[in-house]
């Protein structure tokens, strides 16, 4: 349902009072999931590549997404990045350079997010609600890998291990790359939490860490060298 037939469908209302009020905001939502089904549901198999959309052109780690995504497209995945700058538009970028399939699941924010011109045409899907965005990248991804971020990639990456760790989805591997970014949040995890029992010791092997593009996507080779690879359609 597109947002022109919801305003049809309640004409009687603005579409300002469609959106803020919390009754009627479940159409909206609903919206974005159709929308994102629709144009996901067969793009084949993609990996999302996660990461700072602060990070420059210059440097290291945008070059580095750029390659994995890159070096993605040779083994026939498609990549899924936030539709944004920095690490994500390296991503697509790399994804063009590869004539691989470039998918965009943009956000709408107050600050710093703009759809980067590497996105397929066909593939770029904006969304106003986080939520529904995390789904289309758990529902339509066959790995993570996340560069260093911020809270946004915290998120996304966490949320893709709690899903695993609960059996809410089927396990599919989740990559960071940059020992040096990510390993004091990695013994954090096994100094604090495993410690206090709140996770398993199995629960450490969800997530692998690397430090260059080719190590990133031989860890998403490997895994469905063991695991047969369902196309999401």
């Amino acid at each position: 349902m597109s947002e022109d037939r919801i305003k049809e469908a309640f004409a009687n209302k603005t579409w300002n009072e469609i959106k803020t009020n919390d009754s009627w905001a479940i159409f909206k939502i609903m919206a974005e999931f159709v929308e994102g089904f629709e144009k996901l549901s067969k793009i084949g198999p993609c990996v999302s590549v996660f990461g700072s959309a602060r990070t420059k052109p210059e440097h290291p780690y945008y070059q580095m997404a750029e390659e994995i995504a890159y070096q993605l497209t040779t083994k026939g995945y498609g990549v899924i990045s936030g539709g944004g700058p920095g690490i994500m538009e390296a991503a697509n970028k790399g994804a063009r350079r590869g004539n691989g399939k470039s998918v965009g699941l943009n956000i709408v924010l107050p600050f710093e997010q703009g759809s980067n011109p590497y996105i397929d045409s066909d593939k770029l899907i904006t969304f106003d609600y986080f939520f529904v965005r995390k789904v289309m990248f758990v529902k339509y991804s066959q790995g993570f890998i996340a560069l260093p971020g911020g809270f946004g990639t915290l998120d996304e990456l966490f949320e893709a291990i709690t899903l695993i760790q609960t059996y809410k989805i089927a396990r599919f591997p989740i990559v960071c790359v940059g020992r040096k970014y990510w390993s004091g949040l990695i013994e954090w995890v096994k100094n604090t939490l495993l410690e206090e029992k709140n996770i398993s010791p199995e629960d450490l092997d969800l997530l692998k860490v690397v430090d260059t593009p080719q190590a990133a996507v031989e860890e998403i080779e490997q895994f469905y060298a063991q695991y047969m690879l369902r196309p999401n359609f």
